[in-house]
């Protein structure tokens, strides 16, 4: 079940494991996180077309071309196996800092 969690940007929107991610994911949730002082966002059901499946989106934002380091994925494993830097979002997930959560 997915219910709307509201809290303060105090370090309690971050990620306690990757089931947390999956769920917040799964259930709808947008986020937006720095990594090696980088800002991305996920933005789940999104359509690349009018044509095409609903979709998760996850890229670097406030950069020139956005579309460079988008990555469009069905799921919230799929996600998980985007490259930060090196890093796969599945090993950072955790340790990112959050700055907002819909979920």
């Amino acid at each position: 079940m997915c219910k709307v969690i509201y809290t303060k940007d105090d370090g309690s929107l971050n990620f306690t494991s990757i089931s947390d991610f999956k769920w917040c994911i799964d259930c709808g949730g947008e986020v937006v996180f720095i990594w090696k002082d980088k800002t991305y966002g996920i933005t789940p059901k999104l359509k690349k077309s009018p044509y095409s499946p609903a979709q998760m989106l996850i890229s670097q934002i406030e950069v020139e071309n956005m579309e460079q380091t988008e990555k469009w994925c069905d799921t919230a494993d799929e996600l998980l196996e985007y490259t930060i830097d090196g890093d796969r979002l599945r090993d950072i997930i955790t340790k990112v800092h959050v700055l907002d959560r819909t979920i």
